[in-house]
């Protein structure tokens, strides 16, 4: 009997996990939460890269309901900083929160349209079910402004949409520099 090679259990437990995430059907009602979830895969994207729990520096809370809105709309971070999104869906129907640029959210938001069960997860998306909490660690280390919107078919279309400013290390370097010269 041939035995496999030594790397066979490797190669194979890597499999496992990479295919793990598809198996766990993002849009079927789950969510990001730190005992459920698979460590995130850190790959830059044009709006930051996944964070690591040890650098989150702050915690922000993000509501969103059946208005179709998010509380707050609108949330400044610096360019490097590590932030915990705390998501919350106070509504009654499934809810998500997913970060992008502009384009990357658009075009996400017309595929969900035509194939409103498509499942994924992906780091910068948090998938909440009524009354429930997710969250996404994010890493901002590009600056620029970006947005989150919840995609889920007609929900984007309904303004389901809020903005991200990165301000750039320089810009804070100089604020705190000019405080402390006063």
């Amino acid at each position: 009997m041939r035995r496999p090679p030594p790397h066979f259990a490797k190669l194979l437990a890597a499999m496992i996990v990479a295919w793990f995430p598809l198996a766990a059907g993002a849009h079927g009602g789950s969510t990001h939460s730190p005992a459920a979830m698979v460590p995130a895969v850190r790959e830059q994207q044009d709006w930051g890269i996944a964070g690591l729990q040890r650098e989150v520096t702050r915690t922000i809370t993000v509501r969103m309901d059946d208005r179709m809105r998010f509380t707050p709309d609108r949330i400044d971070v610096g360019e490097g900083e590590t932030v915990r999104l705390v998501v919350h869906n106070g509504g009654g129907a499934l809810h998500e929160l997913v970060i992008g640029t502009s384009t990357a959210l658009s075009g996400h938001a017309e595929l969900m349209q035509r194939f409103p069960d498509m499942e994924h997860d992906e780091p910068w998306m948090a998938h909440v079910p009524a009354g429930r909490s997710g969250e996404i660690v994010w890493t901002f280390n590009r600056p620029g402004r970006f947005e989150f919107a919840c995609l889920l078919a007609g929900h984007f279309a309904a303004g389901m949409i809020g903005a991200i400013d990165v301000k750039p290390a320089f810009t804070q370097a100089l604020a705190k520099e000019s405080a402390t010269v006063r």
